[in-house]
């Protein structure tokens, strides 16, 4: 019989806190102004590489506008809601039909005031969309999101363990490093499956551990 493991670890949230900066102190630091109402920059779009942390910024900036007790959303490749915080990622997925909504929704948005966020994979003159609404996403600030050196990968691993309340051996770490996927998303993720299968098991992480884990996520 299957043992049940019970979520006992605890919940992990993106916040501007927990991500780790690198080389994007200036980014974070004026999407904390924005959010603290100390500057009139309304709009911003984010571009990098997948898994160099996008996604975690804007859900942070909607959990932080949301802890405010702001109307803040947070989409994925599609059409939000009116709010007054709004995080709009991965819009090179929006078809034909979505740009006329995000155009629509966009000058709604600039009406009221509202604080927008949005992510791609290529900044906002090199996207596939409509000219019209990739003049408007470049209106604001564009930031390319720098990834993470292999020391700050380390450090953001570290952080996550000890959030979910364990403790990453350092071989275990650097085993992750050099055979896991580069992009830290995919890190955490592996980081999360060897947390769940330490618990399951009652074994402490080791490499061999994480070994099993990395292949059984392969397959």
């Amino acid at each position: 019989m299957r043992q049940l493991l019970l979520n006992i670890a605890p919940e992990w949230q993106p916040t501007l806190d927990n991500f780790v900066v690198g080389r994007n102190l200036e980014l974070i630091s004026v999407l904390r102004h924005a959010l603290a109402g100390d500057t009139n920059e309304r709009c911003f779009f984010i571009w990098g590489e997948a898994g160099s942390g996008k996604s975690h910024l804007l859900q942070a900036v909607v959990g932080e506008a949301q802890r405010s007790h702001r109307s803040a959303v947070y989409i994925q490749g599609g059409v939000p809601e009116v709010a007054s915080v709004v995080a709009v990622d991965d819009v090179e997925c929006l078809d034909d039909d979505a740009q006329i909504g995000m155009f629509d929704i966009y000058n709604r948005l600039r009406e009221i005031g509202a604080i927008v966020v949005f992510s791609g994979k290529e900044p906002p003159l090199k996207l596939k969309l409509r000219d019209d609404l990739r003049t408007r996403m470049g209106w604001g600030l564009v930031y390319q999101l720098n990834g993470l050196s292999d020391e700050e990968k380390s450090q953001a691993l570290l952080e996550h363990a000890r959030a979910r309340g364990f403790t990453l051996p350092a071989e275990v770490m650097q085993y992750l490093l050099c055979h896991g996927r580069r992009d830290l998303n995919s890190l955490l993720t592996a980081l999360d499956s060897l947390d769940e299968y330490s618990l399951r098991t009652h074994r402490a992480p080791s490499v061999p551990m994480l070994k099993e884990v990395l292949r059984n996520n392969a397959g």
